[in-house]
């Protein structure tokens, strides 16, 4: 009997040391979720660059003025990692696609939408940007049937996209993609799975990693069709012809653009395809973050000071790079989680 409560203790004590173990292998990749004095902010590799670290300051002023903490960035070379950051625990506010922000509402309930950008009106009535499908200036005649751009054209390319966790670069030219060809018999099971790898449609498929990787992968060759975003783009090209955001303009890579663009300078593209987008919000993870400085950054940021600082909202005329730009009323607004569901009817 003593020989089989000893058995019975060592095992317990085993269950127990197992259990400890896993936990803390665990907490390895999640944070503790506590507010505390440091309000760590993550962004996208598209956001990520050098050229943007002024916008990304001003911001992180903005944030610390408001709550009166520190504010440490945390910048990305993949989308994954930044969602993870956010859903973990590890950072208290992210600024992200609808459709990164959806993921990352799926993984943790305590994300929330702060503010996302107008568009020209002040409101959300034209609160959008757009994504691009574009091909090399050069080749557009090949994606043409009877005069007028065509998907069917991009059937057996090499294709690049952002990466499936980016909205307008994956999520969005996706769902029109998978619409066009499942209307076709050859096509009719086209799932958003076949278009992440070469060979049910495209010859390959690359991923940019970022919207400005995306783009160049097309303009240096190693893709025929590329999606990415206006946006993500425009501190590094100029409309050469047409207008902006209409199929068929074409647009040049400017001689001064920075890295990644630095090699393909003077290159240029044309528009095959443009589809609106919802605006990108900035998110907060509410158990890290807490109520109290979530009201106050939201109250800042939709603030008549924020609309009008420069550093934040830069003048369209200007020659600096930005994350936002004013033409006329842009401002951040506050949205509900419901404001995401168009990209979720997507799914």
């Amino acid at each position: 009997m003593k020989k089989t409560l000893t058995k019975l203790g060592i095992l317990l004590l085993l269950v127990l040391f197992a259990a400890g173990c896993s936990e803390s292998s665990a907490g390895a990749g999640e944070g503790q979720a506590e507010v505390d004095d440091v309000i760590d902010v993550v962004w996208y590799p598209n956001e990520s660059g050098e050229d943007l670290k002024s916008s990304r300051d001003e911001i992180g002023r903005i944030i610390e003025d408001t709550t009166g903490k520190e504010v440490e960035h945390h910048l990305t070379t993949d989308y994954a990692i930044a969602i993870e950051t956010l859903v973990n625990n590890n950072a208290d506010v992210a600024f992200m696609g609808a459709q990164g922000y959806i993921e990352a509402k799926n993984g943790n309930d305590a994300i929330q939408p702060i503010v996302v950008p107008t568009g020209p009106s002040g409101t959300l009535d034209d609160a959008v940007y757009h994504s691009w499908l574009a091909v090399n200036v050069d080749d557009q005649d090949n994606y043409k049937k009877d005069g007028e751009y065509s998907l069917d054209t991009i059937a057996d390319k090499r294709f690049s996209f952002v990466s499936n966790s980016s909205t307008s670069g994956f999520k969005v030219p996706s769902s029109g993609i998978i619409a066009h060809f499942t209307e076709q018999d050859s096509y009719k099971d086209l799932t958003e799975e076949d278009l992440m790898e070469g060979g049910p449609l495209f010859s390959q498929v690359l991923f940019g990693n970022s919207h400005q990787g995306s783009a160049v992968n097309l303009l240096d060759g190693n893709a025929d069709v590329a999606a990415f975003c206006d946006t993500c783009v425009e501190n590094y090209v100029e409309v050469a012809e047409g207008e902006e955001n209409e199929v068929g303009s074409i647009y040049k890579v400017k001689e001064n653009a920075e890295q990644p663009f630095n090699n393909v300078t003077g290159k240029e593209f044309t528009l095959m395809d443009v589809t609106p987008v919802l605006n990108a919000p900035f998110a907060a993870n509410m158990d890290t973050l807490g109520e109290e400085d979530y009201k106050k950054l939201q109250e800042a940021l939709t603030s008549d000071e924020v609309a009008d600082n420069e550093g934040i909202f830069v003048p369209e005329d200007s020659e600096r790079s930005a994350l936002f730009f004013k033409s006329d009323k842009e401002r951040f607004a506050p949205v509900e989680d419901e404001w995401f569901d168009p990209i979720r009817e997507l799914q």
